[in-house]
């Protein structure tokens, strides 16, 4: 029952996921990083059916593992979540609200182009990880 549950949940969140490729206000990484979670628990051939796509490789092994974003794309990324916090802030007449959603947004744009753009590190891609049961 779990393991179809994990396999349901993790379909629509990839779903969810390759939606937010073609409109701005879902995030794709954060469905796709749950698609993950989901079906590494659920079955193995849908994970490396998953990890080995298109779409994991560009919106989550390059960006966020092997941190290879362009300027381009983190000036993209820092738009797309500009016009997410201003949707609230434009239509919430609230200082306070407004105030704390400025604060979170320059912490992510801080924190992200820290993250990203920080020192590398070498990290062993997926595929050179093995089984979860060595």
């Amino acid at each position: 029952m779990k393991k179809w549950l994990f396999i349901i949940l993790g379909a629509l969140s990839f779903g969810l996921g390759t939606l937010g490729i073609f409109l701005p206000f879902l995030p794709t990484t954060v469905f796709y990083l749950l698609t993950g979670f989901f079906w590494i628990r659920s079955s193995d051939r849908l994970y490396q059916k998953f990890v080995h796509s298109e779409g994991y490789q560009k919106y989550v092994q390059q960006a966020l593992v092997e941190k290879k974003i362009t300027t381009k794309g983190m000036v993209r990324m820092f738009l797309m979540m500009l016009v997410i916090f201003l949707i609230p802030g434009l239509l919430v007449d609230n200082l306070v609200m407004r105030i704390t959603l400025t604060i979170v947004y320059l912490a992510h744009v801080v924190g992200l182009t820290w993250y990203l753009k920080g020192k590398k590190k070498k990290i062993k891609p997926v595929s050179e990880l093995g089984d979860l049961n060595d």
